[in-house]
């Protein structure tokens, strides 16, 4: 499924991996694309499926006239060294009855990697939520996960996702991740479709809080983001 562009296979080992859910505003995506930019991560392979939508197009970070003559492809990897991160950036829908494959594809890439943890950050409806949930931000953590961060956690002052009936499909999806064993877990922002470059910085700066990638919030002035960047 991973297909290296260096000579030698990249190692995975103890990083953390970040990687968006395609949903609400493509914020998942567009955060990820934050953490490209900002951090300056390297492009060290891609993903080679038939489980989502063809596509290719120029180079979504390019800075000159030479790098935006680059083919990318519908889902790329790119790390920093530096700070034992990766992210898996997902720009095409997953074919919808390819979903189950792809998800069980994904949960052995990441094993076979070795990534110490693995963070999705997604988005949902601002209209689904009750009167509780007037906070944006809410996060599922696994329980390998929770034995090594729920100090940290609690720290930050997150709310666990509530399980309501707005959410179908929620509650299965999170027993799979469970008896996989997988540390992970899913930052989630409320927010509705629309310019949801903020929304980005947002999401961005509360997986900062926790993983402290920057010594500083970035802020929705940076000029790094400036669309969904889905070829």
């Amino acid at each position: 499924m991973f297909i290296s562009l260096l000579n030698a296979s990249p190692c995975f080992k103890d990083f953390t991996l970040v990687m968006p859910a395609v949903a609400v505003g493509n914020v998942g995506q567009l955060a990820v694309d934050l953490l490209v930019s900002t951090l300056n991560m390297s492009r060290v392979g891609y993903m080679h499926t038939d489980c989502l939508i063809p596509m290719a197009g120029n180079n979504p970070y390019a800075t000159c006239k030479e790098d935006a003559e680059e083919l990318h492809t519908p889902a790329e990897v790119y790390t920093a060294a530096e700070l034992n991160l990766a992210v898996l950036q997902i720009r095409a829908p997953i074919v919808q009855t390819k979903s189950k494959k792809f998800r069980q594809l994904l949960m052995s890439w990441i094993k076979s990697s070795g990534f110490s943890r693995t963070i999705v950050l997604s988005s949902s409806h601002a209209y689904q939520r009750d009167d509780q949930q007037l906070t944006p931000l809410r996060y599922l953590a696994t329980p390998s996960l929770l034995k090594g961060s729920a100090e940290a956690l609690k720290e930050l002052g997150w709310r666990e996702m509530e399980r309501v009936p707005a959410f179908p499909g929620l509650t299965d999806s999170c027993n799979i991740l469970c008896a996989e064993d997988l540390r992970l877990a899913v930052l989630l922002l409320f927010c509705s479709e629309g310019d949801n470059v903020p929304d980005a910085f947002t999401l961005v700066n509360h997986l900062n809080d926790w993983l402290h990638l920057l010594d500083n919030p970035v802020s929705s002035s940076h000029d790094c983001v400036s669309g969904p960047h889905l070829l």
